[in-house]
């Protein structure tokens, strides 16, 4: 017997490992987003998916950080240092890009 549905973030996360390729876009989108409501906690999930599906172990190597403090910095409550944001998107073959803001939306301090 098949299950109808499963947990969303354990879908996600199979996608990424069939698709490698669809973490750029991923993440770009949750970026893009990073300013509206829920918007940090959204990238930082989308950067927590990632990770679990190249395999959170292995990021926290790469990324020179135990794997509790992995999992903590990329909580819906974490607040990575930029340390540890840039080591983790390294880590995942990927780097924070930077665009000029649409001047209809403005950055919400």
């Amino acid at each position: 017997m098949t299950k109808a549905s499963r947990p969303h973030d354990e879908t996600v996360v199979e996608l990424l490992r069939d698709d490698p390729g669809f973490a750029d876009e991923y993440l770009a989108e949750s970026l893009a987003a990073i300013d509206e409501p829920g918007g940090q906690e959204a990238f930082l999930q989308a950067l927590r998916h990632i990770a679990e599906a190249q395999g959170m172990a292995a990021i926290a190597e790469r990324a020179g950080l135990p794997r509790e403090s992995l999992y903590k910095s990329l909580s819906g409550k974490g607040n990575p240092t930029l340390k540890t944001l840039l080591a983790v998107l390294s880590a995942t073959g990927l780097r924070l890009a930077v665009t000029k803001a649409d001047r209809n939306h403005p950055a919400h301090a």
